[in-house]
């Protein structure tokens, strides 16, 4: 009896809890039954109307959020009503008593809208077009047509849909996709008693605006959004509803340099009175079709505004303006990469002619500059114009055409044109084989970037990879075979592994090096047994003898491919019977990994567990080769770090130099810095003997350069005997330079639709100055050698958030800007042995500075600015390497005095 008694206690009670929670789940009984709001009849309906729109940057200000809001009565009567459901409403919105004012209260000086009228600012015009009624068709509370009038500027119809959008609410909760001005949009319902929340899930919105953004998260911007509407109700329909939207844009690698745009709706009722009779009619095409025939379903989302810059000047007169920052004399100040944003925002809003006029009158220094702001514009008047001015079949244009395709290759949303435009190029006659080897490689590096979006399968993407995969199997020259490679290495192709993987057991040592530095570039889940079993043998010497810096290539590859116990115990082992230098380096190596907790730390600390593989016979090798890993800086936005592995021959001279720079930032890594230096074949200068496996070598030094992930031809200092004793003899101490321009790092373009109709601009560009020079210094008299490599830079990177309805504008400008230099020098005195090797890499002190700008301004002309201004000075350091080297350079700088 109990336990019955105890059962139906239990079921009603569950019965309650399921009734209070489907009661909780739906608007209250005054609307019971409807799926949304619904109008009585013969009834108007009275509400006070307000939109406003503020931006800022992200931590706001003291002077407050720069914006205006628009107010209004609105007036709302039910139409027509379906015959089959009481939910199929068509309702007549109309604004009157419109003000425009500041959303914020402002002294006079600052109020840019102060003695102004709605007419005075909108024009007759336009005022008149926004209190023009106009209809809405609400069927389940879900807006199933908007009708206004075609004729009617854009920016008033979309005015218009924001408010209407504010009367589409579902009275139950659930999640839904619904159409409104913001576009498609997947929206949560929560409804309790007499309140409703909508909150719209902004990232699923698909809008007819099209956007674009850079590839890369390091230097890429990230947007929050959000946007909440609460709703009350009274007598069936809406008694209120408030509307909060909020989107705030970041900067990845800076998050202070960040704005934002809050746009509020508030909609509240006044009261009612009689109103006007519902009309008669069957559907809903033909109401609307009796009360005006030129009004049409326009639809509900929101269309495209075209603004139009009065009194802004032509692309010319900017280009005046600028021109002086772009001299070479600038480069290295944050005024030169300045003026190449403002050009690039000029040069894509140009036509082909106008962009020819400012290529032709430019000056011959200052072109290689306007050359990288063109392509870098990235539209189809500037391909154009690019295509036209340069004339390939001309070497002696080889600067211009070789800051086109690094531009190209570091084009921030390249599409498959401009593959194209290469592709037909490389067909066509090219009167240097320089320009021939840079246009293939930065073809491979485009591949890469559309593979990344999605277009391995475009048709010129699958014409450039059979080009670049059959070339490397086909090519006769040894320079042709590099340049194959080389594209292949930028373009990450998984197909290209097994090409790598034959290459890097070559009998050429240049083929060795790039293709096993070009496996270390691949996703460690891509990495073959095939590929591991080849990259050991090579180590290893299963085979045949190879040169230090190919073992030490292959050694780097197994130990960034996730190694297994085995394979690291074998590299363990090696140390004691390889060249003296290497041992060193290998030594260095593996502390460096466990030092910096790399991955393989983990595996190398085990097998070091071993005595056999870890003792003192081994790990107490001395010599001057290393490599060592640090970080430059931490912070909660990106974190840069360094290594440094220098290899040296037996004899104390330079093997193998490589100083690498890398940015980490939302979890993805981009390689921003690489430049090796390499030589051979210089034992003969100081009668040295060379190390096993390289007796035969031909004297050679050059430089290869890898940017943002994208590999750049290597340059030569000398090659065989007769160039290195002349270049010996005629050297000044100039370093040579390896890349200099300009590079657009950040860029972000997107048009965010508010849910009021306004339509809010974002424009976020970085911009780089770089110039990076190597040199290398042989002083047989002093028995020194000095390699040096000198990076110059200046990087600012803005962000504009702009409201512009034609007849006003408000706007906010966030912007960083910064200065810096960092050097690498190694120098080697070999008069002695053990020679005597110091590495020194120092960064000179730099100015970091931020600013904030709010704007605003109305067609007559009036506006109002204010800046704001934060400067600091980062003091200059001298990176920490391992302490052998500080003893070292000790003993370098002592004995030269």
């Amino acid at each position: 009896m109990l336990v019955l008694l105890a059962s139906a206690r239990g079921h009603t009670m569950l019965t309650v809890v399921v009734f209070l929670l489907c009661a909780a789940s739906s608007v209250s009984a005054s609307v019971k039954g409807a799926a949304g709001p619904r109008l009585n009849n013969n009834q108007l309906y009275k509400f006070s109307y307000t939109t406003e729109v503020l931006v800022d940057g992200t931590r706001g200000s003291k002077e407050g959020s720069a914006g205006y809001k628009i107010s209004s009565d609105v007036d709302v009567h039910l139409v027509w009503r379906g015959p089959s459901s009481k939910d199929d409403q068509l309702i007549q919105l109309a604004i009157s008593n419109v003000r425009i004012g500041p959303a914020s209260h402002q002294s006079e000086k600052k109020n840019v809208l102060h003695g102004s009228t709605a007419e005075s600012i909108l024009g007759k015009t336009k005022l008149s077009a926004l209190t023009k009624p106009f209809l809405l068709n609400l069927k389940n509370g879900k807006a199933k047509a908007f009708y206004s009038y075609w004729s009617e500027p854009a920016i008033i119809k979309n005015l218009k849909r924001g408010l209407a959008s504010l009367l589409q609410v579902q009275l139950s909760t659930g999640k839904v996709i619904e159409n409104d001005v913001s576009g498609r949009c997947t929206v949560e319902y929560k409804a309790v008693k007499d309140q409703v929340t909508r909150t719209k899930i902004l990232e699923t919105c698909k809008t007819v605006e099209t956007g674009f953004t850079t590839h890369s998260q390091v230097f890429g911007v990230s947007r929050k959004s959000s946007s909440v509407t609460t709703f009350t109700f009274e007598d069936g329909f809406i008694r209120s509803a408030v509307a909060e939207e909020t989107h705030s844009v970041i900067v990845n690698a800076r998050r202070s340099t960040a704005a934002k745009v809050i746009s509020r709706q508030t909609f509240t009722f006044v009261g009612k009175e009689a109103g006007p009779l519902e009309a008669a009619g069957k559907d809903v095409a033909g109401v609307v079709k009796s009360i005006d025939a030129k009004l049409a379903a326009v639809g509900i989302i929101g269309e495209i505004v075209k603004s139009q810059c009065k009194g802004c000047p032509s692309l010319f007169e900017h280009w005046q303006t600028q021109q002086k920052q772009l001299e070479p004399a600038s480069l290295s100040k944050a005024t030169a990469p300045r003026s190449f944003l403002a050009l690039i925002q000029s040069i894509r809003k140009a036509s082909k002619y106008e962009i020819l006029k400012v290529l032709k009158s430019a000056s011959k220094t200052a072109l290689p500059q306007v050359v990288d702001a063109v392509t870098s514009s990235q539209t189809v008047a500037s391909l154009d114009a690019m295509l036209e001015f340069l004339n390939f079949t001309d070497a002696k244009s080889f600067v211009l055409q070789e800051r086109f395709l690094y531009a190209s290759g570091f084009a921030s949303h390249p599409d498959e044109r401009m593959l194209k435009v290469l592709l037909d190029i490389s067909k066509g006659k090219i009167g240097s084989t320089d320009i021939k080897e840079s246009l293939v490689i930065i073809m491979g590096a485009l591949v890469h970037r559309l593979c990344q979006k999605g277009g391995c399968n475009l048709p010129t993407v699958v014409q450039v990879k059979k080009l670049i995969l059959d070339g490397a199997g086909s090519a006769q020259g040894e320079s042709e075979v590099q340049m194959y490679l080389l594209a292949l290495k930028n373009s990450l192709l998984p197909e290209a592994i097994p090409i790598f993987t034959k290459y890097s057991e070559s009998e050429v040592g240049a083929y060795n090096t790039i293709a096993l530095t070009a496996l270390q570039r691949y996703d460690v889940n891509l990495m073959t047994d095939e590929v591991k079993r080849t990259v050991g043998r090579i180590y290893h010497q299963n085979r045949r003898i190879y040169e230090k810096n190919v073992r030490v290539a292959a050694a780097d590859v197994i130990l960034s491919s996730r190694p297994s116990y085995m394979e690291v115990k074998n590299l363990l082992l090696s140390i004691g019977n390889l060249p003296h230098e290497m041992n060193k380096y290998m030594l260095s190596k593996i502390q460096d990994i466990i030092r910096f907790q790399l991955p393989a730390s983990k595996v190398l600390q085990q097998a070091m567990k071993d005595m056999v593989s870890h003792n003192y016979n081994r790990f107490a090798k001395v010599g001057s080769s290393s490599a060592f890993s640090g970080f430059m800086a931490q912070s909660a936005d990106v974190t840069s770090t360094y290594s440094l592995d220098i290899l040296y021959s037996g004899s104390g001279i330079l093997r193998r130099s490589n100083m690498n720079i890398y940015g980490a930032s939302k979890g993805e890594m981009l390689h921003g810095l690489q430049v090796a230096i390499e030589a051979q074949g210089l034992e003969s200068l100081i009668a040295a003997t060379p190390d096993e496996g390289e007796e035969d070598l031909e004297s050679y030094a050059g430089m290869s350069a890898l940017l943002f992930d994208v590999q750049l031809r290597p340059v030569t200092f000398f090659k065989g005997y007769s160039d290195l004793m002349s270049k010996i003899f005629s050297m000044t101490g100039e370093p040579m330079n390896i890349v200099k321009g300009l590079i657009l790092l950040t860029d972000h373009s997107e048009v965010i639709q508010l849910q009021s109709g306004l339509k809010a601009s974002v424009e976020f560009q970085g911009g780089l100055a770089i110039d990076i020079s190597g040199g290398m210094e042989i002083s047989l008299w002093y028995r020194e050698s000095k390699t040096s490599v000198n990076n110059r830079g200046a990087l600012v990177i803005t962000g504009n958030v702009t409201v512009d309805m034609d007849f006003m504008r408000v706007g906010v400008e966030v912007s960083f800007e910064t200065e810096a230099s960092l050097d690498f020098i190694t120098t080697v005195q070999f008069s002695e042995y053990p020679f005597l090797v110091c590495m020194q890499m120092d960064k000179t002190s730099f100015p970091i500075s931020e600013y904030l700008t709010k704007y605003e301004s109305v067609s007559s002309g009036k506006s109002v600015e204010s800046r704001k201004r934060k400067k600091q000075l980062v003091p200059g350091s001298e990176f920490p390497l391992h302490q052998d080297n500080s003893n070292m350079c000790k003993k370098v700088f002592d004995s030269s005095w």
